[in-house]
């Protein structure tokens, strides 16, 4: 078995994947998908629950400490890119420039939408990582299927009610915004639920590569050291 404080390239690689599906989830968040007449998603939900695939496989395989290291680098790198747009956005720009409107619109933010994508993502993430975790010990590393959807049910519940509610509440009607929790909710659930085979056969992959498999006995579950 490899030494686990180890980092492999196999793990920087996949560091890498999900912290540029986090990246553009919150690029992308900006569009509306019109799912029926009656329905409307933010573009995010095609992307973003890939990111909760990947925090499957990160504490799956190398366990909760090496996952929260990924989701505090995600968490980062968000930020980063956030204040990065903030600054671009403010620069004087030329008279000839007249798409200064337009930039803004994509790449801007307000500081009330940042914070519930932010809160929304650290609740979702480490909920997820650390249901995984304790379901692994629990059920001795067997039915992976069930672990990640119940770490998913948990994780993506924190993550919509958390988001939607900061973002909208008081900006609209009750019911719509109860119906936007759901709707995301329960796309982003099913979402998951679809690519569990996918998951499988990462997981299994990984697991052979790099000779780990990873349980979080007697750890304590901080979200910043320990």
């Amino acid at each position: 078995m490899k030494d686990e404080k180890n980092v492999s390239k196999v793990f920087m690689i996949i560091a890498v994947i999900y912290v540029t599906c986090l990246l553009l989830s919150n690029i992308i968040a900006g569009k509306m998908w019109a799912l029926t007449s009656s329905v409307t998603l933010p573009a995010a939900v095609i992307l973003f629950p890939i990111t909760y695939i990947f925090g499957d496989i990160f504490t799956e395989v190398y366990g909760y400490k090496k996952a929260r290291t990924i989701i505090w680098l995600g968490f980062g790198m968000s930020f980063f890119a956030v204040a990065i747009y903030l600054i671009t956005i403010a620069l004087p720009h030329p008279g000839f420039w007249e798409n200064q409107d337009a930039y803004a619109v994509v790449m801007g933010t307000t500081p009330r939408v940042a914070c519930a994508s932010f809160l929304g993502y650290l609740f979702g993430e480490f909920s997820n990582s650390m249901v995984l975790s304790k379901l692994k010990v629990k059920t001795n590393g067997k039915k992976l299927w069930l672990r990640t959807i119940l770490s998913t049910v948990v994780g993506e519940g924190f993550d919509s009610v958390i988001f939607i509610t900061i973002s909208f509440w008081g900006t609209m009607d009750n019911k719509t915004v109860l119906q936007m929790i759901l709707f995301q909710y329960l796309f982003k659930v099913i979402y998951e639920v679809i690519l569990t085979p996918v998951t499988y056969i990462v997981v299994k992959k990984l697991k052979n590569v790099e000779g780990i498999d990873t349980y979080d006995y007697n750890i304590k579950y901080h979200i910043l050291k320990g």
